[in-house]
């Protein structure tokens, strides 16, 4: 491990950067590629709460223009992912000012797999979300 490569021992790497850090030799510790996996982590926080807020997005558009189509699974897909982003947000509050652009993000990718998984024309779902994330949120909005 001692020595070991960023590019050919990722593993290594992590931990002989952790025990640097951790025993205050940061003089000897590669902060430059230290600093960009921080910052990597970070975006993927983002990626998680856009990922989270498609999934949602999608049940949301199948619910609402495939009523006769409603199922359990879908109503627990909702109710999941709303968990979880609640809870995401709590651990990440500093995403809260990223909830728009992610909102945005989130549902032009939703329109794609709901029009997808339902064999609507993407043209049947409206440009931008008609919901705010308030409502997406809230556990007793059920779009009809």
């Amino acid at each position: 491990m001692p020595g070991s490569s960023y590019e050919t021992d990722y593993y290594g790497w992590a931990n002989e950067q952790a025990a640097l850090l951790r025993a205050g030799r940061l003089s000897s510790a590669d902060i430059e590629n230290i600093a960009e996996e921080i910052e990597s982590m970070g975006k993927g926080e983002k990626r998680e709460l856009v990922n989270r807020l498609v999934v949602l997005l999608k049940h949301l558009l199948k619910w609402k223009f495939q009523p006769g189509e409603r199922s359990s699974s879908w109503q627990s897909s909702i109710r999941v992912q709303r968990n979880g982003i609640r809870r995401h947000i709590a651990d990440n509050p500093s995403l809260k000012p990223l909830i728009p652009s992610a909102m945005n993000d989130a549902y032009a990718d939703a329109v794609i797999e709901a029009a997808e998984e339902t064999k609507l024309s993407e043209s049947t779902f409206p440009l931008a979300c008609a919901w705010s994330y308030e409502q997406v949120a809230d556990s007793g909005f059920w779009p009809d």
